[in-house]
């Protein structure tokens, strides 16, 4: 087995990789000079080293060199890649490529579904109204109007149940949330977390009993522009948004409107169509907003995490060869 990935990858994985497969041949891509020859590799390794200081829409030269070196290798056959969404363009052209292009899906649950319940207990506890009297040096207590909402019973409606959805959903019932999730089978058991899990045809009557309408999900032909001005205008006034999908999945202009009008209290979003988010952007000076960078899975040790799981894979791989 020969495996295509980063001389970052190569450095801080490499022990691991040989050790889970015996005899590999590692063939790693410096970010300048030389390219490899690629004849005879089967498999590679998209780290997110190479994906680091871009976005999905404004990739690294780095990464979208290592792209087009995958997708030029004449054998290459499998990819396997850190995130855990693979709706990017470039993973698509490879798999228009007949690649195999593999997630790591569970390696981020741990810290996407703790920046979901962050954002969610920022939002419950006012905290963008505190940080806003903290700037102006104004004494503001949360009584009378502004008195929190004891979260305890409030439904919880998580579009999205893999295991980033199972731990946001884990996490929510310690607080006193009722987590209802939705799946595309709803007919199978309820995943680890959730008291009990819907269909999408279920969401126009699961919208209007929402407390928090939390998106965990990929990004597909089914979940694109799912959370429309239809679907706002369905939740109770006074719920609130948590985005850790994809930007796509909502609409941004119905969005915008709902928060505007304060159908919608409040929204954490961590993901947007267009990033980095424009400086012109409203959501910015939105007072019911917290904007969040894309940076969910931010995690020291992510990297550890989604090795692990690749190596799983390329043991694997490599004794079916």
């Amino acid at each position: 087995m020969r495996l295509l990935l980063s001389d970052v990858a190569a450095d801080r994985h490499g022990a691991r990789i040989r050790a889970a497969v015996p005899g590999v041949g590692l063939v790693p891509v410096v970010a300048e000079g030389p390219l490899p020859e690629t004849a005879g590799i089967g498999t590679a390794f998209i780290t997110r080293d190479l994906f680091l200081g871009g976005t999905r829409h404004r990739l690294t030269p780095r990464f979208q060199r290592f792209v087009d070196l995958v997708l030029a290798a004449p054998d290459l056959r499998r990819v396997q890649t850190f995130s855990a969404g693979t709706d990017m363009a470039p993973y698509q052209a490879m798999r228009a490529r007949g690649i195999e292009v593999v997630n790591a899906a569970g390696a981020s649950a741990v810290p996407v579904a703790q920046s979901a319940i962050a954002g969610l207990l920022a939002l419950a506890r006012r905290l963008p109204a505190v940080m806003a009297a903290q700037r102006r040096h104004a004494w503001e207590p949360l009584y009378g109007a502004m008195e929190p909402r004891d979260l305890n019973g409030q439904l919880a409606l998580v579009i999205g149940t893999g295991p980033i959805g199972q731990e946001i959903a884990r996490l929510s019932a310690v607080f006193g949330l009722h987590p209802v999730g939705i799946r595309r089978d709803a007919a199978a058991p309820p995943p680890p977390g959730f008291a009990e899990t819907a269909s999408f045809a279920a969401l126009p009557t699961l919208l209007p009993r929402a407390d928090w309408l939390i998106l965990a999900c990929p990004l597909t032909e089914t979940t694109r522009n799912l959370v429309d001005a239809a679907a706002l205008a369905l939740l109770p006034p006074g719920a609130q948004l948590v985005n850790v999908a994809r930007g796509g999945v909502v609409e941004e202009a119905a969005l915008l409107e709902a928060l505007r009008s304060g159908h919608l209290a409040g929204a954490f979003i961590d993901v947007f169509t267009a990033e980095p988010l424009p400086p012109d952007s409203p959501f910015w000076d939105l007072p019911n907003v917290i904007v969040s960078p894309h940076s969910a899975a931010a995690s020291d040790g992510l990297a550890e995490r989604v090795a692990e799981i690749a190596c799983r894979n390329f043991a694997r791989w490599a004794a079916e060869a």
